[in-house]
């Protein structure tokens, strides 16, 4: 046995849930929702901690070894290792205003869950099957049928979850107009939203939506996103990248105390979470102007939407908090093209979203221009190739395995870095392109 390291071929690997005592001994390895069964060879677990996530693992469990031994070993050195560890400012944050302990905590407010989907029926019944087994005690469901060029979805919500989900069309096409929409037709105090392709953990609403009973200044909390299978080269070339997942560190951002260690502070948006794993406090989200109509996917400018929200709502006064207990399962995509979609995605999304920052928000133009030297050289050094890959797909015995979350020092093929910066170039022209198409549609509505 042997815990994997960079550079290793790529192969499906078990995806599981490894739960710990308090004291650090196994109690239960099983596998991780909507996953196979635990394999022979390479899983990837998450570590929990008397339920609370803690941390992940991967290990090579060989034939005749006991699984539930070999990843407890290394969880305990993975945890011993991050308690070692330094805080950043943006923990030390959260230290300073911790989470009332479990048991303790106000009642959540009442949330409206908020699932924007378009022709994905089967994925989308999996997501609420996992969201309406939540343990909050007040909340409501709506998914927002986008565009839809059928009625699978309508026919899937109005019969299948016929009284337990609210169904909301918007035809503009566009992922932030679909949030905007299920917004204005949602009620609760909370907004969260999450994806379609998720499966929600059962205590993920609750640990999304308890802070803000507690900070009356939160305007957004974010959490935790896991994969949900690691069973393709494309799967694990993500997640080696750093996947979506923000590690197990609770994190504040305050806009009234900037965190010393980040200087591009607060245009490092991507740091901060994920639209998969979101939500606000309404009234923080209305006062910041909700989502910009023209970011997101469905748009030209593909992306944005979540990182553009998460700065309108810093910048108009409220805290974010990013906690690992607000737990959801991401379906990856899976295949090399799905990557190189998103890689591009990604890049055109990071600077459509700080165009949109600027053109709705002139007045923060003077921090970003200080910011934007060390900004460039951040966005080369996140899109950087690591490792000695080619521009092969994955597959080619250079696409690593998933590592320490946030670390991104897996090997990233050159391709994938080029896409991701011919993004960054295109994201102002998307997000140009998408207002103007939205200024049409709405000079031919009058």
């Amino acid at each position: 046995m042997n815990q994997q390291q960079s550079g290793a071929p790529s192969r499906a690997m078990s995806v599981a849930e490894l739960e710990l005592d308090p004291s650090g001994a196994a109690v239960g390895l099983h596998p991780a929702p909507g996953a196979p069964a635990i394999a022979r060879g390479e899983v990837y677990a998450l570590v929990r901690v008397d339920g609370r996530p803690a941390a992940t693992v991967i290990g090579t469990v060989a034939e005749g070894e006991d699984a539930i031994r070999v990843l407890a070993g290394l969880a305990r050195e993975r945890l011993a290792a991050a308690a070692a560890a330094p805080r950043t400012g943006a923990e030390h944050l959260a230290a300073g205003r911790p989470l009332p302990p479990t048991g303790a905590a106000p009642a959540p407010p009442r949330t409206s869950v908020i699932v924007a989907t378009r022709e994905r029926p089967a994925s989308l019944a999996r997501a609420l099957d996992s969201l309406l087994v939540q343990d909050h005690p007040d909340h409501e469901l709506v998914v927002v049928d986008n565009a839809p060029r059928t009625t699978d979805t309508h026919d899937l919500v109005t019969r299948k979850y016929a009284g337990r989900v609210r169904y909301v069309r918007e035809d503009t096409p566009g992922l932030a107009v679909a949030h905007n929409t299920g917004a204005a037709a949602a009620d609760g105090e909370v907004l969260a939203f999450t994806d379609d392709d998720v499966i929600a953990d059962p205590h993920w609403l609750t640990a999304l939506t308890e802070p803000f009973a507690t900070d009356p200044g939160l305007g957004c909390v974010t959490g935790l996103i896991l994969p949900a299978r690691l069973g393709t080269s494309a799967q694990i070339l993500l997640e080696s990248h750093g996947g979506f997942a923000k590690g197990f560190a609770p994190r504040l951002y305050d806009p009234a105390q900037p965190p010393a260690d980040e200087p591009l502070f607060p245009f490092t948006a991507g740091s901060f979470g994920s639209g998969a794993n979101m939500a606000f406090r309404a009234a923080a989200l209305r006062q910041a102007g909700g989502f910009d109509p023209a970011t997101g996917t469905g748009t030209p400018a593909r992306g944005g939407d979540d990182l553009y929200a998460f700065v309108a709502v810093l910048s108009a006064g409220f805290r974010l908090r990013y906690t690992a207990e607000a737990l959801v399962w991401h379906h990856h995509r899976d295949t090399w093209q799905d990557l190189r979609n998103q890689a591009y995605g990604y890049g055109a999304g990071l600077t459509a979203y700080l165009t949109a920052t600027l053109v709705r928000h002139p007045r923060m133009l003077p921090a970003l221009l200080t910011r934007l030297p060390r900004g460039l050289a951040h966005a080369r050094t996140m899109t950087a190739r690591r490792g000695e890959g080619d521009d092969g797909v994955p597959g080619d015995g250079h696409d690593g395995v998933p590592g320490e979350h946030g670390a991104q020092h897996h090997p990233w093929p050159r391709n994938l870095s080029r896409l991701e910066r011919r993004g960054m170039l295109y994201g102002p022209i998307g997000y140009a392109r998408a207002r103007a198409r939205g200024a049409f549609r709405k000079a031919g509505a009058r």
